[in-house]
């Protein structure tokens, strides 16, 4: 029996402890917050987006940074197994669009009750308001930690399930990578992941609140096209959000920081440009001897349509038999290219998760445990592993959790 110190009581942490206990470790585990589960809390809107019902492929597919490092990880605590952990600690699931996995009830607190339920059960010490402000090693090998307070705890065996930085208010203050660096771990750049973007143009700011439903979003650098993806988008006072936009976050951020980006939404992709047109032909015969303005109502909701008008070119007052061939056909491209200019992301405040961590290379894929310091193990977020939006990231917590946790001799 080893003593086992668990460093974060988020998901990894507390799945680590769990499984530590299980195998008949003593374990203390050190939460700075008052409660466990307080990123977990706010998840999927308040429910809790357990993890992805898909196929390994979707698993893996979803995984933007290092997923051959998690096949280890994903097989040995699979998304099917992750359910079941939770339906026999009394949570019952249920599976949404997009193979998405919420507890049955909605409530991501449930989810929190059964983890701290069974870390109680299993006689996990269990440290609230209690910070780590050191990791202490010898000779290459986990001897303890010290608390705020100066206290020295000893101890076997250490997980570092400390998260991010995003959020800050749930306790991820990015204390793991500086306990990373100081024992000899690379820590890979980090910014902020699933995440709203910041648009240049004027009009963003006047949509503000807008939610356009089943539109297409591409992301182009020039003209190489670096994302494309069907779904739904907000408007925000600063720029764009909502399902699309996040998660086109994770895979362009990096070269927003750099440059410009152009973002494309297509209004109308269910539609070729000359069923479009010929729609817009339509719309405009009935409405012949009407002015432009109030000959569009069909097509763009409310908040839109002032601003597709004046980008339009054409005079909201003109009738619409006097419009072009030609005005009219800019007004079609318009709407399956209505662009805006991509400036950069918003804060880690509003980041869902953090893209980069410690480095991968530095840690055993089959056991999490550190191949610089044995008896130090990471797990979750810390590391430098991010995925799509629809419970991937938590399904990376659960199983590099797992692992870290029935791998401690």
């Amino acid at each position: 029996m080893s003593k086992v110190i668990v460093i974060g009581g988020g998901a990894a942490g507390a799945v680590a402890a769990i499984f530590a206990a299980r195998n008949g470790h003593r374990v203390e585990l050190f939460e700075k917050n008052e409660k466990i589960g307080k990123k977990l809390f706010i998840t999927g809107k308040g429910r809790c987006n357990v993890t992805n019902a898909g196929d390994m492929d979707a698993l893996f597919d979803a995984v933007k940074s290092n997923p051959k490092f998690l096949y280890s990880a994903f097989y040995s605590f699979t998304n099917e197994q992750a359910m079941d952990f939770f339906e026999e600690l009394g949570v019952r699931l249920k599976v949404e669009r997009g193979n998405r996995v919420f507890p049955e009830s909605d409530h991501s607190s449930d989810i929190i009750h059964a983890l701290k339920h069974e870390l109680e059960q299993l006689g996990v010490e269990i440290h609230f308001c209690t910070e780590v402000k050191d990791v202490l090693v010898e000779h290459e090998k986990f001897t303890g930690v010290v608390l705020k307070n100066g206290k020295k705890v000893s101890g076997d065996a250490c997980v570092v399930a400390t998260g991010g930085i995003s959020y800050a208010s749930t306790g991820s203050t990015g204390d793991g990578y500086r306990f990373a660096e100081k024992t000899g771990h690379k820590v890979t750049e980090l910014y902020p992941s699933l995440v709203p973007m910041e648009v240049k143009e004027w009009y963003a700011k006047e949509l503000q609140g807008l939610s356009l439903r089943n539109v297409r979003g591409t992301i182009l650098d020039g003209k190489k096209k670096l994302y494309d993806e069907f779904g739904e988008m907000l408007f925000t006072h600063y720029g764009v959000s909502g399902p699309i936009i996040i998660s086109a976050s994770s895979v362009v951020g990096k070269k927003l920081q750099d440059k410009e980006l152009t973002l494309q939404i297509d209004l109308k992709p269910a539609l070729s440009r000359e069923q479009l047109d010929q729609r817009v032909l339509r719309d405009f015969e009935e409405n012949k001897n009407k002015q432009f303005k109030n000959a569009v109502d069909k097509l763009f909701p409310a908040k839109l349509k002032p601003i597709m008008i004046e980008l339009s070119g054409i005079s909201p007052e003109k009738k619409v038999n006097e419009i072009s061939k030609e005005e009219r056909l800019y007004f079609v491209d318009l709407i399956k290219n209505f662009k805006m200019t991509l400036t950069g992301l918003r804060s880690y405040n509003e980041a869902i998760i953090t893209k980069g961590g410690v480095s991968v290379k530095d840690i055993d894929p089959g056991t999490m445990e550190s191949k610089k310091i044995s008896g130090l193990y990471f797990a979750g977020e810390v590391l430098d592993l991010d995925a799509l939006t629809g419970g991937f990231n938590l399904q990376i917590a659960w199983s590099t959790g797992y692992l870290a946790g029935i791998s401690i001799q």
